[in-house]
């Protein structure tokens, strides 16, 4: 069963349940479409950060011209840059590339720390949609990335948590602009996996509950353009949209 936050009518932030088919969540017998301008959906966790993770594609590696890397490569996002899926969604000005990056996200279910590969499964909530959006212009001139990724806005997020029965061990993600596929792959491909990914952030930070894991985008990265309309799928969860909006 797929789980959402919302907003309903009177202002008040629920959590119901999620039909990816309809596109609809209902709370309390009551059920709303998605799109009904009365109800606000939200991402479907609050995280304290999002750790996000670098190359874990070896195609994406290559459009970047970088190396794959030996170790998962980490990066943060912090609560700010956090979107509403059915948003519009502001990006920073005066950049000559802000890039879209359509990621499937492992929602965190438990505090955690030092967690081994064989148990990480055991602390994941499950799954979601995000887009990893990109200021390439500063990003290529720091080190540590935080214009380049951390800036508000830069993780629209959604539209509901799956649970990990839910979503295939090569599930597929696919980014399209405005209706055009641009990004297409699956977990498959990923360098890696889930559980030596929560195995590697674990040794090092503690993880709570509603926390997120980015893991990554396939190749096909590209740049946003003003009034562009984003969708990013993941196979088992649905479609986070978002349109974009360059001041």
């Amino acid at each position: 069963m797929h789980h959402a936050r919302f907003r309903d009518p009177a202002g008040t932030v629920r959590e119901g349940t999620y039909d990816p088919d309809a596109e609809t969540v209902a709370f309390a017998g009551e059920e709303y479409a998605v799109d009904d301008d009365a109800i606000d959906l939200l991402p479907p966790t609050e995280p304290s950060k999002i750790v996000c993770v670098g190359r874990n594609y070896a195609k994406h590696a290559e459009e970047l011209g970088n190396d794959v890397p030996d170790r998962p490569l980490l990066f943060l996002k912090p609560p700010n840059a956090v979107a509403n899926p059915g948003s519009t969604v502001t990006v920073p000005s005066g950049k000559d590339r802000i890039d879209w990056e359509a990621e499937i996200a492992v929602v965190i279910g438990e505090q955690c720390k030092d967690v081994s590969a064989d148990d990480a499964m055991d602390v994941v909530a499950g799954f979601t949609c995000m887009n990893d959006i990109s200021n390439r212009d500063d990003q290529n001139r720091e080190q540590n990335w935080v214009r380049g990724k951390a800036f508000d806005n830069a993780a629209p997020l959604g539209p509901a948590l799956a649970t990990p029965d839910e979503v295939p061990a090569d599930a597929s993600v696919e980014l399209r602009i405005n209706g055009e596929t641009r990004q297409s792959s699956d977990r498959s491909f990923f360098i890696f996996d889930v559980p030596t990914l929560i195995e590697e952030i674990t040794t090092y930070m503690t993880l709570e509950a509603g926390d997120v894991i980015a893991t990554g985008t396939p190749e096909g990265v590209g740049a946003l353009s003003d009034g562009d309309t984003v969708e990013v799928e993941v196979e088992g969860v649905g479609i986070l949209e978002h349109d974009v909006r360059i001041p």
